[in-house]
């Protein structure tokens, strides 16, 4: 599947902004199953500055600098990305989950000791007595790991409510897992939060989600979101995602933009700024087929 993908962001100002510094996650990543094609950000006001680099997660970032007086801001991020198709893994021949754990605690080799890092505290994502308790029931004794993870996905599905209401970014994974809803970063991060208290090592990925529009009825621009899963690594396998907000392993219809430790280390857009006072943001995500794009642009002599 080809993708075009727009990300629109736009704050909107009470009072003239003098200056602002901004940082951006926008740019998709190639990966085994996804390459990107083109890529441009465009700002305005033009920036004064700006530069991009690779993080430490290997993830594009983007800074740029506006250094004039304006009382809008428009970040948007036009992409296409190639996603291919591959199959699940089978889940019951993989390691048991404990022997998993161990190698991560034993970290022998250079590969590994890159892996561990994900199996650490970070600051959105702390080690949680009562995840562990949560998680116990998907990882019996001896249980591949890959099927009790699997089964843990299944289980945040259906036993929490997805309320963009009930959260915010300030909201812990202990309230989270206590009050059972959330939104698919908070999914992801109770779940992170599951498997690095096992030992286990998991990453957070943020990215899109293609979705359908009800039946009989055109897709709506700007319909799509922003979305957030995990990663978890599976010795022999690699790095294996899982969506438990939809309860899939993502295939086609996910977009990666990166990954990191939580939230913070992959968020779309965050800055500073002098002035403005009272100000509002919106957001509009459109993912669409490139076959359902292309045709509309084609200029018949």
């Amino acid at each position: 599947m080809q993708y075009a993908v727009n990300h629109k962001t736009t704050y909107s100002y009470a009072d003239s902004v003098l200056l602002c510094q901004n940082q951006t996650h926008l740019t998709p990543r190639s990966t085994r199953f996804q390459s990107r094609g083109d890529f441009r950000l465009e700002i305005l006001p033009e920036p004064a500055i700006r530069r991009s680099w690779n993080d430490a997660f290997d993830n594009e970032v983007w800074y740029f600098s506006i250094e004039e007086p304006h009382s809008e801001l428009t970040i948007k991020a036009v992409s296409t990305v190639s996603v291919v198709p591959h199959e699940a893994p089978d889940m019951r021949n993989t390691p048991n989950w404990e022997r998993v754990r161990d190698q991560m605690q034993a970290a022998d080799s250079p590969d590994l000791r890159m892996i561990s890092q994900f199996s650490f505290e970070s600051p959105y994502v702390r080690y949680l007595p009562d995840a562990v308790a949560y998680a116990n029931s998907s990882f019996t004794p001896s249980r591949p790991v890959l099927e009790a993870a699997m089964d843990l996905t299944s289980r945040i599905y259906h036993e929490f409510e997805y309320d963009p209401d009930s959260t915010a970014i300030t909201t812990t994974t202990s309230e989270v897992l206590r009050q059972r809803s959330g939104v698919c970063q908070d999914f992801a991060h109770l779940q992170i939060t599951c498997l690095r208290s096992l030992g286990l090592a998991a990453r957070y990925v943020s990215g899109y989600l293609l979705t359908d529009p009800p039946p009989g009825k055109a897709r709506l621009i700007g319909a799509d979101a922003s979305h957030a899963w995990l990663s978890l690594y599976c010795p022999g396998v690699g790095w294996v995602d899982l969506d438990p907000t939809n309860n899939v392993i993502p295939q086609q219809r996910h977009v990666t933009i990166g990954w990191g430790r939580d939230y913070g280390d992959v968020c779309p857009i965050k800055g500073v700024f002098i002035g403005g006072g009272p100000h509002s943001m919106s957001v509009s995500v459109d993912v669409a087929p490139l076959a359902e794009i292309l045709p509309r642009n084609v200029q018949l002599d």
